[in-house]
């Protein structure tokens, strides 16, 4: 007996953690030579995906089901039951779980779903083929399961497993060191949620339960001797006990590799001052914090749900930010109750203004068993009928507006979120009553012009910010040197590209002189330091140097900006930054 546990992810880089827990599970229980599982993509074409489960001839294949992948799942389940019909077909995960009878009647030839966390519902179900005659007999005493009787083909649903002992989980990355050395590494301590979010499936599970501190030291010991590039701790909330985040940090501080990433999702407000003392004192890039706002409402937020004491939010946002060694990473949701478009534009600066490394717009998806999709009828909700099933109107917000703070949502990602244009952005925002209508207009500028139809490269988003700013010079109060000179900073800041962009100032009245600086400095010996044995021309390709004004002032003193590209910012990618006194001619752009 072979049962195939089969994901598709979003992404290469991205690990399953429930294909992997399931199979670890039965491992330890002694039926891990019947389980085999199966990575693959939503990138990749189907065709090889199919290919590749043939192949592998399974006697049954279980499938991991999210609403990024159901439709490539739909696809593989029907084509496999054609060329394979005499195997079963199981269904596990969120979007299985809760539309169960929907989804398998929609999918005849699927035998049936795992409901809720499957470790041990998936443990017996292997036991149930061990019965032959008495199969049917034993799923239907087979907690946790939904499924097609093959006695008379009528659906039956089994009462709820108990909720499991975290510790009595296996570690699941025990491979060969190296085999997850490229992808990001999901990881639990926790299960269940102390919330009760209404647009959220993780309120459903009120069973907080903890991973023992000795087993989950010992599996943080594994993933910083192994150097993986990051893990990311699934609890909903990680810091609901204060006992476990204290100890985790603490020891993750302790045994800081140098390289492997951290990312929890947090409630800032909950956040003590020891946690964030801990928190200042790792290394710089150490840790990412997601951090939940949705909404500054407090009509929306009651409706909803969410507890949130947003000035304790703000206030440590503030605190983790000033040590700017944490990357920390603000979510909005758009659509939500009692949030029309005006308030959320209100909720938006809000969360700008506290300067996380990036803002996520997200927009409500309506989940089948959530309390916001038993409550659409009542807040006029509308949305798509296909996954992601994202809102496209509410009581609140028009599908015109929704469409709005899409296209806001697309130049937030370019201009903001990339970190890209961290000058520019901060000095155009002043030009505007606030944040919000600085990407509103530049969602205009784009519909207009047309950029959201194509896919522009880096240096024509830089040129299309340089259009929008001079098709209006009077208004951005700046000469066009300045502009020029602030979108040149930025551009340098994250590559030093081979090609000049046409709206960079002439450089060409002091490049000449740029070789007798870097040959000087390299014989001094002090601004390169790091660079002992290197050439002139070695430099160049690891460093850039820009004259640029003093506080991109007209009238301003010169001053030599040098880039280095080998000592990039942990939190942002962009080079490090040196500003040295101009040491040559004193001349000013002709032109302009």
């Amino acid at each position: 007996m072979k049962f195939l546990l089969t994901a598709v992810g979003s992404k290469f880089i991205h690990s399953n953690l429930a294909v992997r827990s399931l199979q670890a599970y039965a491992k330890k229980n002694g039926r891990g030579g019947q389980v085999e599982t199966a990575e693959y993509t939503i990138n990749q074409n189907t065709g090889d995906i199919l290919a590749d489960i043939y192949r592998r001839r399974p006697d049954a294949v279980g499938f991991s089901c999210y609403i990024w992948n159901i439709h490539t799942v739909r696809t593989l389940a029907a084509d496999l039951h054609r060329l394979l019909p005499d195997v079963d077909l199981w269904l596990g995960g969120p979007e299985a779980s809760y539309d169960g009878e929907g989804l398998l009647g929609a999918l005849p030839f699927v035998r049936g779903v795992m409901v809720g966390e499957g470790e041990e519902t998936f443990l017996r179900l292997l036991g149930c083929y061990d019965e032959g005659e008495r199969f049917a007999e034993r799923l239907a005493a087979t907690p946790g399961l939904l499924f097609r009787d093959p006695r008379d083909g009528e659906l039956r649903r089994t009462g709820k497993m108990p909720a499991l002992n975290l510790s009595d989980l296996p570690f699941v990355y025990e491979r060969e060191e190296g085999e997850e050395e490229n992808k990001i590494l999901y990881y639990e301590s926790s299960r269940g949620c102390p919330f009760s979010c209404s647009y959220c499936l993780s309120s459903l599970d009120k069973t907080l339960r903890f991973r023992d501190w000795e087993l989950v030291r010992r599996d943080l010991d594994t993933f910083l001797a192994r150097r993986v590039r990051q893990v990311k701790f699934v609890d909903r909330t990680f810091n609901a006990s204060h006992a476990h985040t204290k100890r985790i940090w603490s020891y993750l501080a302790s045994r800081d590799n140098g390289v492997t990433n951290f990312h929890f999702e947090v409630s800032a407000d909950l956040l003590d001052e020891e946690e964030l003392s801990i928190l200042g004192q790792m290394r710089p890039g150490f840790v990412q914090l997601e951090i939940g706002v949705q909404s500054v409402n407090p009509e929306t937020l009651k409706v909803i749900r969410r507890r949130t004491d947003l000035p304790k939010l703000a206030e440590n946002v503030k605190k983790i930010a000033a040590g700017r060694n944490v990357h920390i990473h603000l979510d909005l949701i758009a659509g939500l109750p009692w949030e029309d478009y005006p308030s959320f534009g209100r909720s938006f600066d809000w969360v700008y203004a506290l300067g996380p490394e990036q803002l996520q717009l997200g927009f409500l998806k309506v989940l089948a068993g959530s309390a916001m999709q038993r409550e659409a009828k009542e807040y006029g909700l509308i949305w798509g009928s296909e996954p992601p099933y994202e809102v496209l109107q509410t009581g609140w917000l028009s599908y015109e507006e929704i469409c709005r703070l899409k296209q806001i949502e697309k130049v937030l990602e370019i201009y903001y979120n990339s970190g890209q244009f961290p000058m520019a952005m901060e000095r155009l925002a002043g030009y505007f009553s606030s944040p919000f209508k600085l990407y509103e207009e530049l969602a205009d500028f784009y519909d207009r012009e047309g950029l959201f139809r194509r896919s522009l490269s880096r240096t024509q988003r830089f040129e299309a910010l340089w259009k929008f700013l001079s098709a209006q010079p009077e208004r951005f109060g700046l000469q066009k040197t300045a502009w020029r000179e602030i979108l040149t900073y930025d551009y340098y800041l994250r590559e030093n590209a081979k090609v000049r962009p046409a709206f960079a100032p002439d450089d060409s009245w002091y490049r000449r002189d740029m070789g007798d600086w870097y040959v000087k400095a390299l014989e001094e010996g002090k601004i390169f330091a790091d660079y002992t044995g290197c050439s002139y021309r070695q430099l160049l390709h690891t460093t850039h140097a820009e004259v640029i004004s003093e506080d991109f002032s007209q009238n301003g003193q010169k001053n030599l900006i040098l880039f280095d590209y080998n000592k990039r910012s942990a939190l942002t990618g962009n080079a490090s930054v040196r500003r040295f006194p101009f040491p040559y001619r004193d001349e000013t752009e002709k032109g302009e």
